[in-house]
């Protein structure tokens, strides 16, 4: 975590206008996380944030889960984004990671990877440091990955590197009950 407090307390419902509460709707029943109660101060950039984040996490995404999970840990490991690397742990486990897999995102494209996820890390590697997948990795891509597919991996890498950014620079803390990885803290 790069920050130990906020920067921007998430917001309390008492402390909600009713375009606040508007835009926080589709998070109810059941508990709102610090992220969406923070971006909640900005009410018209959440619900657009909301859109946008809901295609990537979607069926509409072509990347299938557990392969979309390998591209946001490993953004949100890269960011050093302790927020966003605790809250998709648990996806990924859900989604089908086990916990070596997700261990080993750390790690990068070497860490014993199949070679279809390699080159997820890679190209995911190769966003956050150049904002750009070169010709061999884009090749390598395509080797398992629809032209479609190889599209929502730049977005999702693209989405949660932004989520990375906000998290950080606001200073989001974990949700109540969450504990911090041992290897983002001290960011």
């Amino acid at each position: 975590m790069r920050l130990t407090k906020p920067r921007f307390s998430p917001l309390s419902d008492a402390e909600l206008s009713p375009e606040q509460e508007e835009a926080l709707k589709d998070f109810r029943p059941g508990p709102v996380l610090n992220i969406f109660r923070t971006l909640a101060r900005a009410p018209k950039a959440l619900t657009r944030f909301n859109a946008w984040g809901g295609y990537v996490l979607s069926r509409r995404n072509d990347l299938p889960a557990r392969e979309r999970e390998i591209v946001i840990l490993r953004t949100g490991y890269l960011c050093k984004s302790g927020y966003e690397w605790t809250q998709h742990h648990r996806i990924g486990l859900r989604e089908g990671l086990t916990a070596d897999e997700i261990e080993r995102i750390k790690q990068g494209a070497g860490a014993g990877w199949s070679a279809a996820d390699a080159a997820l890390i890679k190209a995911t590697d190769e966003l956050h440091a150049d904002q750009f997948v070169g010709d061999a990795t884009w090749a390598e891509l395509g080797k398992h990955f629809s032209d479609k597919q190889r599209m929502d991996v730049v977005f999702t890498t693209g989405q949660y590197t932004q989520v990375s950014m906000i998290l950080n620079t606001f200073g989001v803390q974990l949700d109540e009950g969450q504990t911090l990885d041992p290897d983002l803290k001290g960011f």
